[in-house]
């Protein structure tokens, strides 16, 4: 549950975290490895900083939140070792736009999910942007028939679902899960080493995917995980489009990708409607404040 005692605090925080991690793709890109290569580096950066990280704090405040809080940490951390499986192998077999957008399709399952395990029954309103993002979604692997994205298209929709799998299921725990993101890397750690001590490690400059482990992505994460303590959830899933965005902008101006029109077309889909709930979200939980406020005035 949101405090919500310090916005700007919140929204600083989660606009970092946002920003942050629209260069993840284009450091995995500028790496100029084998996907396995890659896995191997970026997850154990990001699991090696995450410990540090999680020691130094827990050695300053004994009350520092668990790695994996029980079996539904556990849960949590492996949907995220999945999602980082599948998110690494459909950067390597679509365009970064085709990633990106049907990445933000996680909040349709999260819907979904909500809906089936959580009994929370989505209004009309959300029902409608549903179905507009499937639309969007629909657009942009119907362009791709034909062209060898098809299972770097279904390897990113796999990551959406992951992605909201796990939220469902830290929703429903009640519980702290701001490492156990990290954690979950240690899933796909274990494979990439499996796999590359047979193909062997080849990368071109390791450099970047190593900034990417062990600086990106531990802020990008902690960043916004940390940002539901200080406002709302829809402004904090707003700040996650900023890759959505971004990301495909810095592909373009360093690699000259350009997105296809279906591409561009379904991505559009997509933003427009998430920008559009996001903000209906926002207007309806201000109304609900406004209407406790003059029922249980302080």
């Amino acid at each position: 549950m949101s405090t919500h005692t310090d916005p700007q605090k919140g929204l600083l925080i989660t606009a970092i975290g946002g920003l942050t991690l629209t260069i993840d793709i284009p450091l995995i890109r500028l790496a100029d490895g084998t996907p396995w290569t890659i896995m191997l580096l970026r997850t154990g950066t990001t699991l090696l900083a995450g410990l540090v990280i999680w020691a130094i704090w827990r050695s300053l405040d004994r009350k520092a939140p668990k790695l994996i809080p029980g079996w539904s940490g556990l849960a949590v951390a492996f949907c995220y070792g999945l999602t980082g499986i599948s998110f690494v192998t459909a950067v390597y077999h679509t365009s970064t736009a085709d990633l990106v957008f049907i990445l933000a399709f996680n909040t349709v399952f999260a819907a979904l999910l909500s809906w089936l395990f959580l009994k929370e029954r989505p209004r009309l309103a959300t029902v409608i942007a549903m179905l507009a993002m499937i639309l969007g979604v629909l657009i942009i692997v119907g362009g791709s028939v034909g062209t060898g994205h098809l299972f770097g298209d279904f390897m990113a929709l796999c990551s959406a679902f992951f992605v909201a799998l796990a939220i469902t299921i830290s929703r429903a725990s009640g519980k702290d899960m701001g490492f156990t993101g990290l954690v979950g890397v240690i899933l796909p750690l274990a494979l990439a080493v499996f796999m590359v001590s047979g193909e062997g490690f080849h990368v071109n400059a390791p450099w970047w995917i190593i900034l990417n482990g062990a600086v990106i992505m531990p802020i990008s994460f902690f960043c916004l995980a940390n940002g539901p303590k200080y406002i709302s959830g829809p402004e904090v899933a707003m700040f996650y489009l900023l890759e959505t965005v971004f990301a495909p902008v810095w592909v373009w101006v360093i690699f000259s990708e350009t997105p296809t029109r279906n591409s561009l077309i379904g991505g559009t889909i997509l933003i427009v409607t998430l920008v559009a709930h996001s903000l209906w979200q926002l207007h309806e939980g201000r109304k609900r404040r406004a209407a406790l406020a003059v029922v249980h005035p302080a």
